[in-house]
């Protein structure tokens, strides 16, 4: 046998694999071992229960960056004895919250005006930059930038999302942790 046979051979041997290869992974998927972790997949979006004085009251999955109103529209809309300025409907959603639409005449859950808390408290989801400004070491500079991080990514979470503002590092988040909530 020739070197140009053999050569002939081994091409065509090469060739039956590659194509055997193929149909044996379009038939049955392999599974590849990572060595890096997988990520876990995350919904395209927020998961919101609308509660209160509402049509339809439940769980909604709402697009990522949904705001109060599409919630609202999501529910069937406004009750009729809904108190519907009780709401700030152009407020961004976040992921797990619980939103509730007040009757006419029920009570805030917990805020009075300008976002201070029947407690006393500061609420840093719905305090006005007047309300912020009363906190020690917020000044009307560090209160807006607060107002933006919020508008700009949502409701905080949690006090501790306030180290995501620019301005706050741990010693002054130290001094408002138990001054202000969510």
């Amino acid at each position: 046998m020739g070197v140009g046979a053999a050569i002939v051979v081994l091409i065509g041997g090469f060739a039956v694999v590659v194509v055997a290869g193929m149909l044996q992974g379009a038939v049955a998927p392999q599974t590849v071992p990572s060595a890096t972790p997988t990520a876990t997949i995350v919904p395209a979006g927020v998961y919101v229960h609308v509660e209160g004085a509402i049509r339809a009251p439940g769980l909604y999955l709402l697009p990522a960056g949904a705001r109060v109103v599409d919630a609202v529209s999501a529910a069937g809309g406004f009750a009729d004895d809904a108190d519907q300025a009780g709401l700030n409907l152009a407020r961004v959603l976040v992921d797990g919250e619980q939103l509730h639409v007040p009757a006419v005449g029920e009570a805030a859950a917990s805020a009075t005006a300008g976002g201070v808390t029947a407690d006393g408290r500061v609420n840093i989801n719905t305090a006005d930059a007047a309300a912020l400004d009363t906190l020690p070491r917020i000044g009307p500079a560090l209160a807006q930038r607060i107002i933006d991080w919020r508008e700009a990514n949502g409701a905080f979470t949690s006090v501790d999302d306030l180290l995501a503002v620019t301005g706050i590092g741990d010693a002054i988040l130290a001094g408002l942790r138990d001054l202000v909530t969510v």
